[in-house]
């Protein structure tokens, strides 16, 4: 049934009234069915209500009409606007919202690196989120393809679609929590044992696994729920939430950890408890609003061929995020085996660079909004120009960053340890690593865009052989030779050069975006 509803083009998802036709539409409402819902809630009970009037990530206005009625159409911003504009205004909240999710992510490290100690520092911020980030990341790489499919619907105002895109994701989300729990418990030790974690460390980690893994359901509908909001333009309510959750994860810190002495496992507890209260938010949200995107309870549930089209987009994303994990965790092995002081080390300077992953990681989730909804639309001038406008902002915030991270990075590292020979490691990986930062920006922002017309497949082999394959000899051949930090450190800068050359050649000669190919479906 599902089925036949998908593949059904029926006027009652897409007709379309032009403006002095409205009125005798109206009149006619009840006795023809192939008038869309939205005309009917226009013409019914006089004018919408001011919480009809304006929707997430659009708004609605009134035209000059006759003195009976007044027309209301929607207008999408992302869209019609000012690209650049466009783009900072959505940027600026997931800019500000990853820095508090940093924030809260760091909030453990700080914490326990000052009160618990550096072998209680390396298990939270260094093993664990690797192996954190290597399960839960390929869950959130498959969300990403619902975010670009319901983008591309909402741009085209195809209700039905959306409504089965949305409740199909959070249903899937509440099946892949409980996967990943079961897994992440069951498999921690195993995986510890396998990246050569330090014997020191080693139950610290396990603890702190154990614990987080309990709370991946909240985890997952979190960054779902976030996901649909921003497919429609809304960045603005999960930077609220991400500090709302941010500021509980800091206050439950310092009780369970200073306060309780729970150690690493209150650290853990207080950042799964934060991640619920905000899926609760984001859920409530989706429950409230209006728009065509609302969520209803008794709903959820899987319609498959929407499902297969959101894994068809998010599993490469999902396999991308894989491939990144699996080379970092070769690299933390290989860390792990210059002894704790590196380890920490290694662990603190990810913390400080984590400002500019979340700063270029922004702009690509940026790029793919603002390319999805244009692709939906059918304005391709814009998705090419917003590719170019991404790229500029990307450039010169990027040389911002490395300017304040090269002068203030050691001030930041006294944030999460005083121990002497820790801190010497990071300024050494600091002034290596951070002016490399240019090499990276074209792989985020393109990908981005390419993934937001749901060219998704190729990308995922280039970053597979680019990233994870080029890391992989490195880390087996040629650091054995160069057995330091800096030298598992460089696998990152040649990894993507290679990467970005790559990229730009997929991009303009050979994928959905290039101009060949444009020219040829004309």
């Amino acid at each position: 049934a599902a089925s036949d509803v998908y593949k059904r083009q029926s006027s009652e998802a897409d007709c379309e009234y032009p403006l002095g036709k409205r009125d005798e539409a109206a009149e006619n409402i009840k006795q023809k069915k192939s008038i869309c819902k939205g005309a009917e809630e226009n013409f019914k009970g006089g004018l919408p209500s001011d919480s009809a009037m304006r929707s997430d990530g659009s708004f609605r206005r009134y035209l000059g009409m006759n003195k009976e009625k007044k027309e209301v159409v929607k207008v999408n911003q992302i869209t019609e606007g000012v690209i650049w504009q466009q783009i900072l205004i959505f940027f600026l909240p997931i800019l500000f919202g990853t820095f508090f999710q940093q924030l809260y992510n760091t909030a453990d490290a700080m914490i326990v690196g000052h009160f618990l100690g550096k072998q209680a520092l390396a298990a939270v911020g260094g093993t664990t989120g690797t192996l954190i980030n290597l399960l839960v990341g390929f869950f959130v790489g498959l969300s990403s393809g619902a975010t670009v499919v319901i983008s591309q619907h909402y741009g085209a105002n195809k209700e039905d679609k959306v409504q089965w895109a949305v409740h199909t994701s959070i249903a899937f989300s509440i099946l892949g929590g409980i996967v990943l729990t079961v897994v992440g418990i069951g498999c921690s030790r195993w995986m510890l044992e396998l990246m050569n974690t330090p014997d020191d460390v080693v139950n610290y980690a396990l603890i702190y696994m154990r614990v987080y893994f309990l709370g991946t359901i909240g985890n997952l509908i979190y960054n779902m729920g976030s996901g649909i909001l921003r497919a429609v333009g809304d960045s603005k309510r999960p930077l609220l939430y991400l500090i709302i959750c941010c500021m509980t994860n800091i206050v439950l810190d310092f009780l369970f950890v200073v306060g309780l002495q729970m150690g690493v496992m209150g650290a853990a507890l207080a950042t799964i408890l934060s991640q619920i209260i905000s899926a609760v938010l984001v859920m409530g949200s989706l429950m409230r609003t209006r728009d065509i995107y609302r969520l209803h309870l008794r709903k959820i549930s899987i319609d498959w061929i929407m499902l297969k089209r959101i894994i068809r987009i998010g599993f490469p994303a999902g396999v991308q995020s894989i491939l990144y994990s699996v080379s970092n965790v070769i690299i933390q092995s290989a860390v792990n085996s210059l002894g704790t002081n590196n380890v920490a080390a290694w662990a603190a300077y990810g913390k400080v660079d984590g400002l500019f992953w979340m700063m270029i990681n922004a702009l690509g989730i940026a790029a793919t909004t603002f390319v999805g909804q244009n692709y939906g639309a059918k304005k391709m001038d814009r998705v090419h120009r917003g590719v170019r406008t991404s790229m500029i902002m990307a450039f010169l915030m990027t040389g911002l960053m490395v300017v304040f991270m090269w002068f203030i990075g050691d001030t930041l590292i006294s944030l999460f340890t005083t121990d002497t020979a820790v801190r010497e490691i990071c300024h050494g990986l600091i002034h290596f690593l951070v002016p490399t930062f240019f090499t990276y920006i074209s792989i985020e922002i393109l990908s981005g865009a390419l993934r937001g017309v749901g060219d998704a497949w190729i990308p995922m082999f280039i970053t597979g052989i680019g990233i994870c394959g080029v890391r992989i000899v490195w880390m087996t051949a040629v650091l054995p030779h160069f057995h330091s930090l800096k030298g598992a450190a460089f696998c990152y800068p040649l990894s993507w050069v290679i990467t970005t050359i790559a990229y730009f050649i997929y991009y303009l000669f050979f994928s959905q975006l290039s101009k060949r190919k444009e020219l040829r479906s004309i």
